[in-house]
C-alpha cells in the first residue's frame, strides 16, 4: 500500500507524545496503538500494518477497490 492511498482513506492520525514513555496513535480520533496498553514498542512496519487494516476495512465497507483511488494526476 502506498502512503497515498493512506493520506487519502484517513483524514487524521496522530503520534500523542506524552511522559513515562507512553507512545499512543489515534486514527480519525481512534486509539489504534497504546504502547502503555500492551507493555511493549511498535515492532518496525506494525503502525503502517495497523493504518493498512483501517483503509482496507473502510473500503470493504464503503465497495471500494483499489482501482477507484484517484491518484496524484487526478
Amino acid at each position: 500500500m502506498s502512503d497515498r492511498n493512506i493520506e487519502y482513506f484517513i483524514s487524521d492520525w496522530k503520534l500523542l507524545p506524552s511522559s513515562g514513555g507512553i507512545f499512543d496513535v489515534k486514527v480519525n480520533d481512534e486509539l489504534v496503538f497504546s504502547k502503555k496498553a500492551i507493555g511493549r514498542h511498535a515492532e518496525p512496519g506494525e503502525i503502517k500494518a495497523i493504518l493498512q487494516a483501517k483503509v482496507d476495512a473502510y473500503k470493504a465497507e464503503k465497495g471500494i477497490n483499489w482501482d477507484n483511488v484517484p491518484n496524484d494526476d487526478d
